[in-house]
């Protein structure tokens, strides 16, 4: 046996019973060894083996038990594992025990039976809702000291500190019929849906298809509700068109039939299989959803309501009949309604000693007799005023009352027990129905919130969560909602097929909201957050009344159960402190997550080097193998600097940059963005995208280019080469390539589609290196084959074909440098040996390579903008760019960039910085002022985009931003760093500092 309180075999309500007495399984809880069973989850474990004290309340430290079986626990919080598997605030009640599980009491120190913030309970008069509003407001700077304690003394478990070992994977999937909850309701629906020839996914909390099925004495066709459960699932598991999803939640409904799912794939063992994800988030786009979602039995409200033992009736009874385990031998079973009834008589059957409270006066003479022909006592008219113990029930208080005046009249009566089973009536899981918007409310008759009435068209509703009790009447539901949606997409109608005996229907629950009476003894509401009745009553007097207000004011609904079992309590209790109907006083707002999630499960792969995509180089091996310090550039990885040209990377790039200016040097560049344009109106079409000309551009000529937004600001620029008559190769910046792709391929789609014109990416599929120095040519004329290089033969801005190394390249006299330059394009496959080709070709002549912040000092001092001045604010006139525009055509942006504001000669422009100090350090983002001291204020003139040290000028340089620049040549200004603190006197120059005349270009 695997606890004391474990029930036999052989008795008839185990004829369903979901664990496996052949498996035992051993596991741990607070640091004690204890015995379960293959079937259990934590809370039934911990139940057959008579552990009550589970945790400790949020604010009070009060002792806390298992109070549900299910998603709606919201007291049996546990630290599950341990180390960097640690994960807290896992319910008890939905953790699948394995071999070797350990789990620990979280918010308790130093033990949970020993909790020295328990004299918080003490303290409670002083701790009211909204105390930290009016407790922490003196001193006016008093906050900053109390903020330390409050955030220590806030939240409940303590995550890991450690890195997350596990693996974790995302899905996408389409469906014509997305089903929520596999219910009698859901599991009908699906059935009806699949012999329609329809795609079904179903979706369904628990670990197995009808597992909760046990807990029901009803018959379907003949036979029990988990024979037949049990059947269909089977029947659905061998359908090729259904996907069944077991231990997965749907946690939120969003736009287009988007739903989420986190399915536990490799959750509950010792350490997950690092071949499989642990847990799986499935993005699912159903053409159709259907919510069969149940309902949650609601607790009812009187003193000391939150002590351990003190149950939900319908839990009781899966308890007893799934899982085998009897939770309590004195029971006391109080309720407002019929179904309790039969976990009364269950826990008779099972061994226990029980006594009924039912507050209606005349409860159905049929189910009284039953009872007490069972041997129950059976008290109507009657209430629990008030639990009794300490850190587990002892036992009731229970007096006779009159329904109709809410009053307690007398008759008081305690009762010993150590389990006390409530039932308040049930309340529809409706977190779903309303995550698009829609707002559920407030039925006086189903004395419940009910799902909105004006769902979206492709949503559906079927079963209890529509406040449907009756078995037959969720599966003729399940049946009619599943043909509603499949009669929405154009499929075949669904037939009804199953048959549910009658029964008889049951007496309507009557509406308690709060015990009266129970003296000092705290009623709780919120069981979680510990917010009791008085809180509530508290918020109305102070003008709380909204229940937004509400909810934020006291805490209520706001722990990780989302309020699933303490919101329509709450409600009501305020209506009545309104003096209204609780229609009138409306729902808080559900919003996804509808559960708690696992962060793990939202970023899946996305973390550590996997956080967004790395993109390598095809020369990316040989950087690393030859002292390449790697840095992110946008996605890809690119070499900052190569330690065999400097110790530091100071060192490194001023060498690296000098070298180039003296003789030859070479760069990857493969990360351009690379987009192959063809068709008959290609050239027509770059002609519209960019605001120079490219139609009457020869063919084996390059061009620079930019373009602009739609609002006329500079988007990107690069060069297109023309490689034949309907042919061009365009590159782009790096940060930009999927930007500018987009871009094209929208106006493409969108606003010219009579341009015939075909848009690839191919950043890469190709790979490319800029050779530059003047010892370019010469190099590059040793390794060429098939090519003359020659000003001739392939003149500045000219394309061509060729070979290096055997392997075809296209060669582009282009330069980013202000040297002789050439890009060289290769397929990515044969780029490393290319690449490996030239730097021996380049070995006598003393070539290196160099690496981005080499390259980044080269563009400074020739003045090339780049991304720290192509920032998105930027016009062409502001980078010195407006003569390029052509005035013969028509392209995007045109019209918006003549607008006063964007031509206004005040603008800042772009201009070159000279420190007066050639050594002090100027730093991006740094801003221009007039004062020779950081004065409050101060009109700040523009800002600094890049820098760098310049061999060439033996100084610092920058380029900056600044306003009417071009008129402030020869000015003096200061750079402002105040977060650096620092001030530095600089010169207004040109910003070309190197070769003006780009006569280096040419040598």
């Amino acid at each position: 046996m695997s606890g004391a309180f474990r029930l036999p075999p052989g008795l008839d309500l185990l004829q369903a019973a979901a664990v496996d007495r052949n498996r035992p399984l051993s596991f741990r809880f607070n640091g004690k060894a204890y015995r379960g069973l293959r079937g259990d989850t934590l809370a039934s474990a911990l139940l057959a083996n008579g552990v009550r004290l589970v945790g400790r309340s949020f604010k009070y430290h009060r002792p806390r038990g298992i109070l549900s079986a299910g998603a709606e626990e919201p007291s049996a919080l546990v630290h599950l594992r341990s180390g960097a598997r640690q994960e807290p605030n896992i319910r008890a009640t939905q953790i699948e025990l394995f071999e070797g599980l350990s789990a620990a009491s979280q918010n308790c120190w130093p033990s949970v039976d020993w909790d020295v913030s328990s004299v918080n309970d003490l303290l409670s008069p002083f701790l009211p809702a909204g105390f930290y509003y009016k407790t922490f407001m003196w001193p006016p700077k008093g906050w900053m000291f109390y903020e330390r304690f409050i955030r220590k003394a806030a939240g409940m478990g303590t995550a890991t500190r450690e890195a997350d070992p596990d693996r974790y994977e995302k899905m996408n999937a389409h469906c014509d019929l997305l089903i929520v909850g596999a219910g009698p309701a859901g599991l009908a629906a699906a059935a009806a849906a699949a012999e329609s020839g329809a795609r079904v996914m179903l979706v369904e909390e628990q670990a197995a298809l009808a597992q909760s099925y046990a807990a029901s004495d009803d018959r379907v066709e003949g036979q029990s509700l988990a024979g037949w459960g049990s059947g269909l699932a089977a029947q659905l598991a061998g359908n090729p068109k259904v996907t069944l999803l077991p231990r997965c939640s749907a946690f939120g409904i969003y736009d287009g039939g988007l739903v989420g799912l986190v399915e536990q794939v490799n959750d509950f063992v010792p350490e997950p299989d690092h071949r499989a994800p642990r847990l799986r988030l499935w993005k699912v786009r159903a053409k159709g959803i259907l919510l069969a979602t149940g309902a949650i039995e609601r607790p009812l409200v009187f003193g000391n309501n939150d002590l351990p033992g003190v149950m939900l009736a319908g839990a009781v009874r899966r308890y007893l009949r799934q899982y085998a385990v009897l939770p309590g031998r004195e029971a006391l079973v109080f309720t407002t309604g019929d179904e309790a009834y039969a976990t009364a008589f269950d826990l008779k059957s099972a061994g226990a000693n029980v006594t009924l409270v039912d507050a209606r006066a005349e409860p159905a003479q049929g189910l009284r007799d039953w009872l007490r022909d069972a041997g129950i006592e059976v008290i109507s008219g009657a209430v629990v005023t008030r639990a009794l113990g300490g850190r587990q029930l002892t036992g009731a208080d229970v007096a006779t009352w009159d329904s109709a005046t809410q009053e307690i009249t007398g008759g008081h009566r305690r009762l010993p027990c150590d389990l006390l089973a409530v039932a308040g009536g049930w309340q529809p899981c409706v977190h779903l129905h309303a995550h698009l918007g829609q707002r559920p409310a407030y039925a006086a008759d189903a004395q419940a919130v009910l799902p909105p009435r004006d769902l979206p068209a492709h949503i559906f509703s079927a079963g209890a969560c529509n406040g449907t009790r009756d078995l037959g009447a969720c599966i003729a539901e399940g049946e009619v909602a599943a043909g509603r949606a499949l009669g929405s997409l154009g499929l075949a109608p669904v037939v009804p097929r199953f048959v549910v005996a009658a029964q008889d229907p049951n007496s309507p629950c009557l509406p308690l909201w709060e015990v009266p009476g129970a003296g000092r003894a705290k009623k709780f509401v919120d069981i979680q957050d510990d917010v009791t009745a008085k809180d509530i009553r508290l918020a109305h007097r102070e003008g709380y009344v909204s229940v937004e207000h509400l909810k934020r004011y006291t805490t209520l609904g706001m722990g990780t159960d989302q309020g699933k079992t303490s919101n329509l309590n709450g409600l009501a209790i305020m209506a009545q402190a309104r003096g209204e109907e609780i229609s009138q006083v409306g729902t808080t707002t559900f919003r996804p997550p509808y559960t708690a999630l696992s962060m793990g499960a939202l970023t899946g792969a996305a973390r550590g080097r996997h956080f967004h995509a790395i993109r390598r180089t095809p020369m990316h091996d040989w950087h690393l193998a030859n002292g390449g310090r790697m840095v992110e550039a946008g996605l890809w990885m690119r070499p900052r600097w190569y330690e065999s040209n400097g110790k530091t990377i100071t060192e490194a790039y001023i060498k690296e940059t000098d070298h180039v200016r003296q003789k030859v040097g070479m760069v990857d560049v493969s990360t351009l963005g690379k987009i192959d344009v063809q068709g008959p109106d290609a050239g027509e079409f770059l002609n519209r995208v960019y605001v120079n000309g490219f139609g009457k551009l020869p063919i084996g000529k390059a061009r620079y280019g930019l373009m602009l937004r739609e609002d006329g600001h500079v988007m990107d620029d690069g060069t297109t080469s023309r490689l034949d008559e309907h042919h061009f190769y365009m590159t782009t910046t790096t940060a930009n390539a999927a930007k500018v792709m987009t871009h094209m391929e929208y106006y493409l789609n969108v606003v010219w589609p009579d341009l015939k014109v075909r848009l690839t990416s191919i950043s890469d599929q190709w790979g490319g290196m800029a050779l530059s120095g003047p010892l370019a040519r010469t190099v590059l004329e040793s390794c060429v084959e098939g090519q003359n290089l020659s000003d001739e033969g392939l003149p500045f801005m000219g394309v061509a074909w060729a070979r290096i190394a055997g392997h075809r390249v296209l060669l582009l006299r282009i330069s980013f440098s202000g040297e002789l330059a050439y890009e060289i394009h290769a397929d990515s496959n044969c780029c490393e040996a290319v690449w490996c080709a030239v730097l021996e070709a380049g070995r006598p002549h003393d070539i290196i390579p160099y690496g981005t912040e080499a390259l980044g000092a080269l563009r400074i001092e020739k003045g090339h903008v780049a991304g720290p001045e192509l920032d998105g604010r930027t016009t062409l006139a502001d980078i010195g760019l407006e003569r390029m525009a052509s005035s013969k055509k028509h392209f995007i942006g045109e019209q918006l960039a003549k607008r006063p504001a964007m031509t206004d000669p005040k603008r800042p422009s772009l201009v070159g910085i000279l420190p007066k100090d050639p050594k002090a350090v100027l730093k991006g983002g740094g801003l221009l002022v007039k004062e020779n001291k950081v004065v409050p204020h101060s009109e700040i003139l523009g800002h600094l985009t890049s820098f760098t040290y310049s061999p060439v000028m033996k100084s610092n340089i920058a380029l900056a931003l600044v306003k009417d620049g071009k008129a402030r040549l020869g000015e003096n200004l200061y750079v402002a760093d105040a977060v650096r603190n620092s001030h530095q006197e600089v010169t207004i120059v040109d910003p070309v500092f190197y070769d003006p005349k780009g006569e280096r270009l040419h040598v």
